[in-house]
């Protein structure tokens, strides 16, 4: 399977994220198509990462099936030739959807992120550490990092195209979506979290948190879109690891950041872009720890 930095299909590219191209299929779907780019801080590195978009887009593919019944989703089919019969004008594009690209119902996305976090890790944990609270909101004294937060925590965010999403109240995310909607996305966010969370513990896999994002179909109704409960959007680890009281390894890019932590301890990098080029050792770690988080989350090895 060859690698994508960037996508050139025949259809009109509505959005470019840092790993995702967006094109439009018609007026009511999109195709998802996940390259292999990989940020970290906030960078976007100039290598690819072997298998990382089909990773993601098989990973999220899973957990859409798992969720049948649970909650609605915008997925339609992940299957590249299911895919070129819905549209044709991918005819001659096998190869580069094959595996990675994702058709979709079209949404009108809220601009929410929808945090929720199981255990006190991350940003979390430094804000807690501060000042003891979690985006302004009093946590109780005495926790640990990495400390199992019962119940899980739910923490909207606001979506940032560039830079680092911002940590929002329950309150301030009623006020721009409204109680009802406010309610039902948290609703939602608890219910696939507590499935998810005890599918992967399950696997050997602790979802120590995860971000979801939610949209408006044609229809109206709230659903659930974008990726889910990947090495992108969560934070994996390893159950027989895990330790409570220090920082844990995690199954996503930790091989990238670890190698990037160094270079900057070293001064021979500032944080911003472009970063150092990466090592193949560093790239070929990065990718092992994908394919070994998708194997461990199914329960079976990645086959495209």
């Amino acid at each position: 399977m060859n690698t994508m930095l960037a996508s050139d299909l025949p259809l009109p590219r509505i959005g470019r994220g840092k790993v995702r191209d967006i094109y439009a299929v018609g007026d009511d779907r999109v195709l998802l198509l996940t390259t292999d780019r990989i940020s970290a801080f906030d960078v976007v590195m100039a290598e690819t990462i072997p298998m990382k978009g089909a990773v993601l887009t098989q990973i999220s593919a899973w957990w859409f099936n798992e969720l049948e019944g649970v909650v609605p989703h915008h997925m339609i089919s992940t299957d590249a030739d299911a895919i070129i019969r819905e549209v044709p004008a991918l005819q001659g594009h096998r190869a580069d959807i094959l595996g990675r690209a994702m058709l979709c119902r079209r949404t009108t996305v809220f601009p929410i992120e929808c945090v929720i976090r199981g255990y006190l890790s991350g940003s979390a944990w430094k804000e807690y550490a501060a000042r003891g609270t979690l985006a302004g909101e009093k946590l109780a004294s005495g926790l640990l990092e990495s400390a199992k937060l019962e119940p899980a925590i739910f923490s909207p965010a606001t979506k940032a195209e560039t830079g680092h999403d911002e940590n929002i109240t329950i309150a301030r995310m009623r006020e721009i979506l409204g109680d009802e909607v406010a309610y039902q996305l948290e609703s939602m966010t608890r219910a696939i979290y507590t499935l998810g969370e005890k599918i992967s513990r399950d696997q050997g896999i602790i979802i120590a948190d995860t971000k979801f994002e939610f949209g408006r179909d044609g229809d109206g109704r709230i659903i659930l879109i974008d990726e889910v409960m990947t090495p992108d959007s969560s934070r994996f680890w390893a159950a027989d690891a895990y330790t409570p009281g220090q920082p844990q390894p995690s199954f996503d890019k930790q091989p990238l950041r670890d190698y990037l932590d160094a270079e900057r301890r070293a001064g021979r990098w500032n944080g911003d872009a472009p970063a150092p080029a990466l090592p193949a050792e560093v790239v070929d770690a990065t990718s092992k720890r994908y394919l070994e988080a998708y194997r461990r989350v199914t329960g079976s090895e990645l086959t495209i």
